[in-house]
């Protein structure tokens, strides 16, 4: 049931560059407050089991084929003569996710978006917490639009009434139609402060992936993780 998604208390992100590295910012601050964390992500390096991970660890394999078999002898049961096919692998892996994160009873899920946003199978979600948009960029552009501005609007499809929203810095021409589609939806689309604003005394945090750009990933997922708690009527 689409409803019971509601209880995982999501965090949704999209974007072109960064929000696969958002969203692993953002799950290890709120685990680091004691919180059971599911993170369902894309594309895994090695194994599959890589996408979809309890408190930072890629699930077991005995949990991978428990609850594979579970989502599939289900969807065996229940599909009609006219569908006759299993879902598609993303597709699948998704609705598997899920599966896991209302099993597994977790505080809260981040959701990576695979492609785009608007028409993505994550998208299914009606009530997150919290949505983010990392940088845009050109990308998927048979599936998503030939321009920036395409993407973006595409990317503005996890946009939810009154469900906040954080950006970071993007081309004026995106970030317009970011805007535009936010006021559309009735979604508040706030835009991340520099990172130097959380850092005091001139001492840099230390993030654990290098690079100037994952300063911007991480004054993202601080964002998202601060909503978040004060959502849920934690201190942030």
């Amino acid at each position: 049931q689409v409803e019971d998604l509601d209880q995982l208390n999501i965090i949704h992100v999209t974007g072109t560059k960064g929000k696969g590295s958002t969203c692993a910012f953002a799950e290890q601050i709120l685990r680091n407050c004691g919180l059971k964390t599911g993170f369902y992500s894309s594309p895994h390096l090695v194994q599959v089991r890589e996408r979809i991970r309890i408190n930072g660890m890629p699930i077991s394999k005995e949990l991978f084929s428990k609850y594979f078999w579970q989502v599939y002898n289900r969807l065996e049961e229940t599909k009609s003569d006219d569908l006759c096919s299993m879902p598609a692998y993303f597709r699948f892996l998704t609705i598997m996710a899920f599966h896991v994160f209302l099993q597994e009873k977790v505080d809260l899920a981040l959701l990576e978006v695979g492609i785009g946003g608007a028409y993505d199978c994550t998208n299914i979600i009606r009530k997150p917490i919290v949505c983010g948009i990392s940088s845009l960029g050109i990308d998927h552009t048979a599936i998503l639009g030939d321009t920036i501005e395409k993407i973006a609007w595409q990317k503005a499809g996890i946009f939810k009434p009154g469900v906040p929203a954080f950006t970071v810095p993007q081309p004026a021409s995106p970030l317009e139609v970011l805007r535009n589609r936010a006021q559309e939806i009735g979604c508040p689309l706030y835009m991340c402060p520099d990172l130097a604003e959380f850092e005091e005394n001139g001492i840099s945090l230390h993030l654990g992936l290098a690079g100037d750009h994952q300063r911007i990933n991480a004054s993202l997922a601080l964002q998202l993780a601060q909503t978040w708690l004060q959502n849920q009527g934690c201190q942030g």
